[in-house]
């Protein structure tokens, strides 16, 4: 037995706040956490932030709050007449005794079940390898003409087309035309993309649209869409709805855009930066250049204070042979000098050891036959013959006696 049905069975008089506090205490015991589907109704934001509407189906309606702190989660504001799914508990409002739900999360009807066709192909795929990042082609920086699918008259294109002009306006574009939204879609996105991959004229293909519910982009979760990025042998940029919205084209394309301007942010060079770091590279190459001729004028004036005309050289020639003449001639003079004094010097020590100057004095010398000098009186017999030499003239004698 419950604490409901034991006050009620006792004899004791409840207040109603007891009444209402039993009755919500019986109720979130007995219901937990569930999903309930319907129609909104009454939907009212209060200015705390708070949320309350009704759900309503063809039979009934019930109230339901939904607090600031869950609502800030959801990507959207329910509106009159919109089908949703709530997750949500039983409770009931003491105050008022109003039964209601207090809602946890919100749902457009019909997401669980995209949810799960999203999360089954997208698992289908991905064993078959076809996002696997081996199989992904590198995106050209410099495309020489960019491809995009998408429908001609959307808000996506536009973006596109501006930011491409912004960017790099002398690429030229293509456009594949097609539908991006409604039944049967899918076909016609994949036979765009086919066309492109046959025709085989852009460097890059930009796949896109605009945001929107998972409605509105469930075209680019189709396999066939997805299939034929796989199939295309051009570079593929995905640029499909906002920064939060995913879809299987996202993963099989080479590289995903968090949005279409983005993406054609992602396949163009920017202009203005490339004319930035061109104007960057002059300066560096300016300055560099200017540094290296200020060297070789350096080099060059060093070089030319060298450098002599052939007058110039002849003349300095001229005067270095004259400078070394003189110095030949001083030389010369001096060598003479000295070589004169001392020729003087050996004739005068000449003069004095001549035997003539002796015999000058009254001297003579004495020879014999053979022109030898008798210096010794045992060298004579008596009558030799002798040759006597005096300063002047000579005579010949014969020794008619020997002194010893």
């Amino acid at each position: 037995m419950t604490e409901f049905t034991a006050n009620l069975a006792s004899t004791k008089v409840i207040t109603v706040s007891e009444l209402n506090r039993m009755a919500r205490n019986v109720l979130e015991q007995s219901f937990p956490l569930f999903w309930v589907s319907g129609e909104v109704s009454n939907f009212t934001r209060a200015a705390s932030g708070h949320w309350y509407f009704s759900l309503k189906d063809s039979g009934a309606q019930v109230r339901c709050v939904m607090f600031k702190g869950r609502n800030s989660y959801v990507d959207f504001v329910p509106r009159e007449g919109d089908k949703i799914e709530a997750r949500c508990t039983v409770t009931l409002y003491e105050a008022r005794g109003d039964f209601q739900l207090t809602v946890e999360f919100v749902q457009r009807a019909g997401l669980g079940a995209l949810f799960e066709a999203f999360e089954k192909l997208k698992n289908k795929l991905a064993l078959e390898g076809l996002f696997d990042e081996s199989n992904k082609l590198p995106i050209p920086k410099h495309p020489k003409q960019i491809g995009i699918v998408t429908s001609a008259d959307a808000a996506a294109l536009r973006d596109v087309l501006s930011t491409l002009k912004r960017r790099m306006p002398n690429i030229p574009v293509i456009i594949y035309p097609t539908p991006v939204q409604g039944k049967g879609v899918a076909q016609l996105i994949a036979n765009a993309i086919n066309t492109a991959n046959i025709r085989a004229e852009c460097d890059v293909l930009i796949i896109c649209r605009g945001g929107g519910s998972i409605e509105d982009l469930w075209q680019f979760n189709e396999e066939i869409v997805a299939r034929a990025i796989a199939n295309c042998s051009i570079p593929t940029v995905s640029g499909v709805g906002h920064e939060t919205d995913f879809t299987i084209c996202d993963f099989v394309a080479d590289i995903r855009a968090a949005t279409p301007t983005a993406a054609a942010e992602l396949v163009t060079p920017s202009r203005d930066a490339l004319l930035s770091s061109l104007n960057q590279l002059k300066m560096h190459l300016t300055r560099n250049l200017q540094f290296s001729l200020n060297q070789r004028a350096q080099a060059l004036d060093y070089l030319a204070r060298r450098l002599t005309s052939p007058t110039q050289q002849i003349n300095q020639q001229k005067l270095q042979l004259a400078q070394i003449t003189h110095r030949l001639q001083s030389a010369a003079l001096q060598q003479l000098k000295i070589r004169q004094q001392n020729l003087l010097r050996l004739s005068q020590n000449l003069q004095h050891l001549n035997p003539q100057a002796v015999l000058t004095r009254g001297y003579a010398f004495v020879q014999d036959t053979n022109g030898g000098i008798v210096s010794n009186s045992d060298q004579l017999n008596k009558g030799d013959q002798v040759k006597l030499t005096f300063g002047i003239g000579s005579a010949d004698a014969i020794i008619n006696k020997v002194n010893s």
